[in-house]
């Protein structure tokens, strides 16, 4: 029994730092880390990683399971892998952002329904276009993209020599884009109800006897499902170019690591 422990236990250390990091990209990461993604499939999915990357994660490293250099270096896994999750999950969150500016502007906010996806209530919108960049995800091979990023992290941050705090840092300066580049994909929606508020806003003032609440309401409704059909078709071409974004930044700092 013992001799059996001490072969088993070697090879359970190999996979364990593996399954950490991956199992932390899983977890951050979009479509994959969501509520509507049983934690079970998660769970597997990181162990089948972790067995195929077994090569390429240099096996076994020196590292006590039963010590505080164990629990360090498995806080270490996660850091790495949440960051490089969260990083792809920016590219969802656009499309999130997106959504709440669009509903609130055009008075749709109060159509709330449930989210499966976050496994709360969200507005129809916001659904919507999630639902639209979860098939987007899937139509560029998004999970295959996750794969191989977390199998080149393998070869820039080895196992239990650390990650250097640029990956950090950039991480949590591209959390301002997200806003950025939802409100530039928001601003035709916001400008021209913008512009239709304010013509019923002077023709209020011409004729006041006119109640301008109720169908103002509706015309701002309609002409914003107008302008948001014209601008949902490059919603997958944004959500590709920040993806390819992300994918540099991640590169980058994988070449600054390597370098290092």
């Amino acid at each position: 029994m013992e001799d059996v422990l001490t072969q088993l236990l070697p090879m359970l250390t190999a996979l364990w730092w593996p399954f950490c990091r991956i199992l932390a990209m899983l977890t951050a990461a979009p479509v994959i880390g969501d509520a509507l993604t049983p934690v079970t499939v998660r769970v597997l999915i990181a162990l089948v990683l972790a067995i195929l990357m077994l090569p390429v994660s240099k096996g076994v490293i020196a590292i006590d399971p039963f010590s505080l250099h164990a629990v360090v270096a498995t806080i270490e896994q996660a850091v790495i892998g949440g960051a490089m999750g969260l990083a792809f999950h920016f590219s969802m969150s656009v499309i999130a952002v997106l959504g709440y500016l669009v509903s609130s502007q055009m008075g749709l906010s109060m159509a709330v329904m449930n989210d499966p996806v976050n496994g709360n209530s969200s507005d129809v919108v916001s659904a919507l276009l999630s639902i639209l960049s979860i098939i987007v995800f899937f139509s560029i091979d998004g999970h295959l993209v996750l794969a191989g990023v977390v199998g080149a992290s393998f070869q820039a941050w080895p196992l239990g020599q650390g990650y250097g705090p640029l990956l950090l840092q950039t991480v949590a300066y591209n959390v301002a884009w997200v806003f950025a580049a939802a409100m530039l994909l928001a601003i035709p929606i916001v400008f021209s109800t913008m512009v239709v508020q304010l013509g019923f806003g002077f023709l209020n003032r011409v004729a006041p006897s006119l109640n301008l609440f109720s169908l103002g309401f509706s015309v701002i409704t309609l002409f914003g499902l107008l302008m948001l059909a014209q601008i949902v078709r490059f919603v997958p071409e944004h959500y590709i170019g920040m993806t390819n974004r992300v994918l540099e930044m991640l590169q980058q700092q994988m070449r600054v690591a390597g370098h290092g």
